[in-house]
């Protein structure tokens, strides 16, 4: 039998929820900022990035209201440069990053600071998915937990803590052990600090702190959700 949430835990949910927490950083008073966008030149060795802003996470847009689409980024030599393709992330160097790639940057920075503020802190990761303009078709639902045990049989079981706003809107109410699908194009990366490694599923250990992204219509139900293999399933990914 699969526990049921206790009222202490779907308050704590409900504040997660209310809080759009999936958008806190790790530890202390600071958000996760999240820049959305297009690099306006290429990346060099330069201290900053050029970018286009698109979109991002809520606290990030926030910041934006009033101010141009076009910010410079700070970054250092502790900023982490990931490549995406194909679902597979690999870490590069600055130098990587060019003239229209779509990027990701990611920055800590408390919640008081000023857009000018967060710039100058220098990104903890700058995500480049090269030039595809291909958008997804449907929406994401990322459910973030500790892994109940092994991955086999197509699926990984959590118990969840944590995820974004459509995801823990759907957990309202819901036992917090859930089980997702995965198949064969569901990608399977373990992190180790800031390097990623695609493994396979039986390569992931219970206990771990684990995140699994799903596309799906937002319509549906949490039980119909469950039923679509995944797209990524991550394991200690940073800043989940």
């Amino acid at each position: 039998m699969r526990r049921q949430i206790l009222p202490v835990a779907l308050l704590a949910l409900v504040v997660l929820v209310v809080g759009a927490s999936s958008t806190l950083a790790a530890g202390g008073n600071n958000f996760n900022y999240v820049f959305n966008g297009r690099l306006l030149a290429d990346a060099g060795s330069s201290s900053t990035l050029a970018v286009h802003v698109n979109g991002g996470n809520k606290p990030a847009i926030k910041k934006l209201i009033g101010q141009s689409r076009d910010q410079m980024f700070a970054v250092d030599s502790n900023t982490q440069y990931l490549r995406w393709a194909h679902g597979v992330p690999t870490v590069v160097s600055e130098s990587n990053l060019v003239e229209g790639d779509k990027v990701t940057i990611q920055i800590k920075a408390p919640r008081p600071a000023s857009l000018a503020d967060i710039e100058a802190t220098p990104a903890w990761r700058a995500a480049d998915r090269g030039p595809n303009k291909h958008v997804p078709l449907q929406p994401l639902w990322l459910f973030v937990g500790k892994l109940n045990s092994p991955v086999s049989g197509g699926q990984v079981s959590l118990h969840i803590s944590n995820g974004n706003l459509r995801a823990l809107r759907a957990m309202l109410g819901q036992p917090l052990d859930q089980t997702f699908s995965y198949g064969n194009r569901t990608v399977f990366v373990l992190w180790h600090g800031k390097v990623p490694e695609v493994v396979s599923p039986s390569q992931l250990q219970v206990g771990d702190k684990v995140a699994v992204r799903i596309r799906a219509p937002r319509m549906l139900s949490l039980a119909q959700v469950e039923q679509v293999p995944a797209k990524h399933v991550g394991d200690h990914e940073p800043g989940t």
